[in-house]
């Protein structure tokens, strides 16, 4: 792990991964000239560092060919980079198959860094999550970092009576205002999710508690009565993150598991 971005991409590559089709690798197909595959949809425009379970497959290929799929490397993969910041270690489930379709359009199933409470709670509800599922695995966001594209609608014209997003901490919105003004020139700019962004820990509640989460979806969840309270627990018992962090990432590592599909050789191609 010479990349200290690589974790928080993996986590976030299973998540999209699994959010669409269920766990079937579907994210790591390429696209091809009739079909625009789902990497290539704007929410995953930023998905990276597939090289790594490019990487893990070769390897596993030599050891132990046509056996493990590239959506149980995936899967594995998540659990890693949890486990090496810091966080929980748990079983995985193995035997997962890899699909044959992906589609860009599909993205548009993923939940946006803009979504309300209600929204966030149906878009999870349709893969059988609920709302303790929606809170513990939005702290998969401790590891994470964000473009200003994703949270600059908070800090500039919010609102007709607000310019800034009033659920904002006054002095945390100024700071990201200087990273991300408007118009702003560097594409690189943003900011991360969480104050110890290499560790896997719970400082991601306790920032929201104290009005410092960095998108809308993230700071929403102190502002409904359904999520604040599973995020004020969060934040004060990191061992209970953890737990509940771990059965969330179980469920959802079963979402859409698929009997018929196959063991692709290459994870970006199919058979």
């Amino acid at each position: 792990m010479h990349d200290s971005k690589v974790p928080a991409r993996i986590l976030r590559m299973f998540f999209h991964d699994c959010f669409i089709r269920g766990c079937d690798a579907s994210v790591l197909l390429d696209s091809t000239p009739g079909d625009q595959a789902e990497k290539d949809g704007p929410p995953n425009i930023s998905v990276r560092s597939f090289y790594v379970i490019d990487d893990a497959k070769t390897k596993l290929e030599m050891a132990c060919p046509h056996t493990v799929s590239c959506a149980d490397i995936v899967t594995i993969a998540a659990r890693d980079v949890v486990t090496m910041s810091g966080g929980p270690h748990w079983n995985v489930l193995k035997g997962r198959k890899d699909g044959r379709i992906s589609k860009a359009a599909e993205t548009i199933n993923l939940p946006a860094p803009t979504f309300n409470v209600t929204q966030l709670i149906q878009s999870f509800a349709k893969r059988g999550l609920g709302a303790k599922d929606l809170v513990a695995l939005s702290g998969g966001h401790t590891l994470g970092f964000s473009h200003c594209s994703s949270f600059d609608a908070r800090l500039h014209n919010f609102s007709s009576a607000h310019d800034i997003d009033p659920s904002m901490n006054n002095e945390f919105s100024q700071k990201l205002r200087k990273k991300c003004p408007k118009p702003n020139k560097d594409h690189n700019a943003g900011e991360f999710l969480d104050s110890t962004s290499s560790t896997f820990d719970n400082d991601y509640y306790r920032r929201l508690m104290a009005g410092k989460g960095v998108f809308g979806s993230d700071q929403a969840l102190v502002g409904d009565y359904r999520t604040r309270w599973i995020v004020e627990a969060f934040s004060k018992d990191q061992s209970l993150f953890f737990k509940e962090f771990v059965a969330s990432m179980v469920k959802l590592g079963n979402v859409g598991v698929i009997e018929n599909g196959e063991v692709r050789l290459k994870c970006r191609v199919v058979n």
